[in-house]
């Protein structure tokens, strides 16, 4: 029995294959290719000993993916697939809506149609919005998310939750991720984002190289430490392997289950720059910019639920993730071959 992993090419994605490759797992990719290359799947293999399947197909192809359901013994689904630039989705938001809310439709229905029902979601912890008080928990009330793409993210959730209230043989895990840093400490994966990185490691990456002149900090005057944003930075391998031990909670039970993946730690962005300039003997030269709307002043996570139900935390420190992320910088200048 296989795990269908959408968007299994992609930053979070490939990383997830790996460690459940690595644990034995018999693996299926699903990827349509549109924010990632497909040389990251000669890197998956790489690392692994175990073979497994891919196919090139947007989950929005209903026979394309009804085919592979047939074709392949798909015991539950891991999906990553989505688009996922908060920029990006303020000004593309029917494509945002089409991709990731109808997708998911689309993946749900041939899920059901071929007697599969076991599925781990990757969400966001935008859907918890801008009201919520740090640390954030499972428990709190969600929505009113401030851009399309969290939006997606929060229908996404609620679709999910009146598929399980209409239908209990369903297993659901919803995994509420903050924000992914890090890389694979080969140096052969790690975060290739297409144009201008709308995340913040990619960017100081990009600056320590060279390939950019300096950091835009988007304010200095927020109520943190140091005036930066504060945010809750996770090791994309700690939230891989948070994906493993979700499947095996899926995979064993029936329910509804709800996630925070992240370190409990806060950082500001000031704090990441610095890490980042230890761990690498690199400069990261930055300018101070206004606040973006829609940004709060700190968001990080309670992670002990799953601790206390899934046996999982967060290992690695903020030093391993600046000194992972830059090695696979350096080492990947242009990120994949094409």
């Amino acid at each position: 029995m296989a795990v269908l992993v959408t968007g299994g090419a992609g930053y979070i994605g490939s990383h997830t294959c790996v460690e459940l490759l690595n644990a034995g797992v018999d693996v299926v990719i699903v990827d349509n290719f549109y924010n990632c290359k497909k040389s990251s799947i000669e890197r998956i293999k790489a690392l692994v000993t175990k073979d497994f399947k891919w196919y090139e197909c947007d989950i929005r192809d209903r026979e394309g993916m009804d085919a592979i359901f047939k074709k392949e013994n798909i015991d539950s689904v891991i999906h990553f697939a989505g688009l996922k630039a908060v920029g990006e989705s303020v000004e593309k938001p029917l494509e945002y809506f089409d991709n990731n809310v109808n997708g998911t439709l689309v993946l749900l229905d041939v899920m059901r149609n071929n007697g599969c029902k076991k599925i781990v979601f990757s969400s966001s912890a935008t859907v918890y919005g801008m009201d919520n008080v740090s640390p954030l928990t499972e428990d709190m009330k969600v929505g009113g998310v401030t851009n399309p793409y969290g939006r997606t993210k929060f229908m996404i959730e609620e679709i999910m939750r009146d598929l399980y209230v209409s239908d209990n043989e369903w297993s659901i895990c919803l995994l509420r991720y903050f924000n992914p840093i890090g890389a694979h400490k080969s140096g052969t994966m790690g975060e290739d984002p297409n144009g201008i990185p709308n995340n913040l490691m990619p960017y100081i990456t990009q600056v320590a190289i060279g390939k950019r002149e300096f950091l835009n900090v988007w304010g200095d005057d927020y109520d943190t430490h140091d005036g930066s944003g504060v945010r809750d930075y996770i090791h994309v391998v700690d939230l891989a392997l948070g994906h493993v031990k979700a499947v095996e909670k899926v995979s064993g039970t029936t329910g509804l289950y709800i996630y925070n993946l992240g370190t409990g730690k806060g950082y500001s962005v000031l704090d990441v720059v610095k890490a980042f300039e230890k761990a690498s003997g690199a400069k990261v030269p930055y300018k101070i910019g206004p606040r973006r709307a829609g940004d709060i002043a700190t968001c990080y996570s309670d992670p002990s639920k799953a601790l206390n139900e899934l046996g999982w935390k967060a290992e690695r420190d903020i030093e391993e993730m600046c000194e992972d992320s830059w090695r696979w910088q350096s080492q990947n200048p242009n990120g994949y071959p094409d």
